[in-house]
């Protein structure tokens, strides 16, 4: 019988995991989103980047204290009681299958600019989508070391056209400063900044996958702290280089009716022929990306049901010691979305679902930063992460916010019966 590895993951495959769940859609479209914010809006990822560290030093060093445990949900509820960790596991399990929908969607419209009849209409786009999801569910079914080995791959391949940006940028910046300032760009100011730094923040959560995922890590008491500073430090350069070459050498108006700004940048400096090549290359990313939430789907749950804070038959594992229900369960959800968002609305339907992954995904941030204060785990960082994941949250809208609180209270039933669960079994039998 085949053994199963319980940690295949070293060093760089956990980087490729930060990185992966970083970098996904958003960088192929979020340039057009920062055209009007001018220097705050290049100022912002370097505001985003240092908060991204901090939360990013919080959690790691966090996880680390509790090398025993599986993950960093089930350090939350280590510290803060069963509670709080089943609500905020529960909450970042949301985000992830409402962000699937979202970067599905998106890898399928940009393989429609190869292929057109994979996107000509919503309902295709949405089909697209759906097959690209039970694809990625059938590869991480089939096990960890599977799902690593591709996730390594497609994070290589996703950022060739991103150096492309790059070596263009740094072309420029030898031989012609002037591209740079041909138009202006609005100076720095505390509320553009404030609104493109939570708009950095939207882009590139995710920071968080080597400590959620730290079970499956070998020496996680060094890899994991390594693998997530490295992880954000290179996403938010990479954002910063291309976002900023990008904005201040388009004109803004360009820039914002532009569905594709990477292509639109290549494009002007290198041919038609690169919409196609950079279409390849976004399905990459976009497929990489959704790779490592997808696993998260996974394992999440499988944390909480082995720290006996959910049923353990929603942890129960495959032969491959993967968590069957709950990764399928969110590809269904996800697949609900997308056919649903094929319909009348569909697009403002997924603006809101971007919105409420993003409300969701920022309590995991603020509860670890609760619990690193209880825990005296860096005390300072751990205040100032959970103010700043706070500030974040009421950025997100207050509807998406509520709703994210709601959806995180459906998990208390779930707790319930695991309680009840529990105390019967622990009652002496007549």
């Amino acid at each position: 019988m085949e053994t199963v590895e319980q940690r295949p993951f070293g060093f760089w495959t956990a980087v490729a995991f930060v990185i992966g769940g970083v970098i996904g859609a958003g960088i192929y479209v979020v340039p057009g989103s920062f055209a009007a914010y001018g220097w705050s809006g290049a100022l912002a990822w370097v505001a985003g980047g240092a908060g991204a560290l901090i939360i990013g030093r919080v959690l790691a060093t966090l996880t680390a204290s509790r090398p025993q445990a599986p993950g960093l949900v089930a350090v939350i509820g280590l510290e803060l009681g069963p509670i709080a960790g089943v609500l905020v596991g529960w909450g970042a399990w949301v985000s992830y299958w409402c962000a699937n929908a979202y970067i599905a969607l998106t890898s399928a419209r940009y393989a429609g600019q190869i292929m057109p009849g994979l996107a000509a209409t919503p309902l295709r786009q949405a089909m697209t989508a759906t097959l690209l999801m039970v694809a990625l569910t059938l590869l991480n079914l089939s096990g960890l070391k599977s799902s690593g080995r591709f996730q390594v791959v497609t994070t290589a391949l996703k950022l060739l056209p991103l150096f492309a940006v790059v070596l263009i940028a740094g072309m420029m910046a030898l031989g012609d400063h002037a591209a740079f300032t041909a138009t202006p760009h609005a100076p720095v100011a505390f509320a553009p900044l404030l609104s493109a730094t939570a708009l950095t923040m939207v882009a590139i959560i995710g920071f968080e996958s080597a400590s959620i995922a730290a079970e499956r890590i070998r020496d996680p008491e060094r890899n994991v702290m390594r693998a997530t500073m490295t992880g954000i430090v290179l996403s938010c350069l990479l954002y910063l280089v291309v976002c900023t070459a990008i904005t201040f050498t388009v004109p803004a108006a360009e820039l914002s009716a532009s569905n594709a700004p990477v292509a639109l940048f290549i494009e002007w400096h290198w041919g038609r022929w690169a919409g196609d090549f950079v279409a390849a290359f976004a399905v990459i990313s976009t497929v990489g990306c959704l790779n490592v939430w997808v696993l998260l789907q996974s394992e999440i749950p499988l944390g909480l049901a082995r720290a006996g804070q959910l049923p353990s038959w929603f942890g129960k594992t495959n032969a491959r010691d993967i968590a069957t229900l709950p990764l399928v369960l969110g590809s269904v959800l996800t697949c609900a979305l997308l056919l649903i968002g094929s319909y009348r609305s569909g697009a403002a339907l997924m603006d809101f679902m971007l919105r409420l992954t993003a409300a969701s995904g920022l309590w995991i941030y603020a509860f670890a930063g609760l619990a690193a204060i209880k825990a005296r785990v860096r005390p300072v960082l751990a205040l100032l992460s959970l103010l700043f994941s706070l500030a974040m949250v009421v950025g997100s809208g207050t509807e998406a916010a509520l709703l994210s609180i709601a959806l995180m209270a459906i998990a208390l039933p779930l707790y319930a019966m695991t309680r009840r669960a529990t105390a019967s079994a622990e009652q002496p039998a007549e």
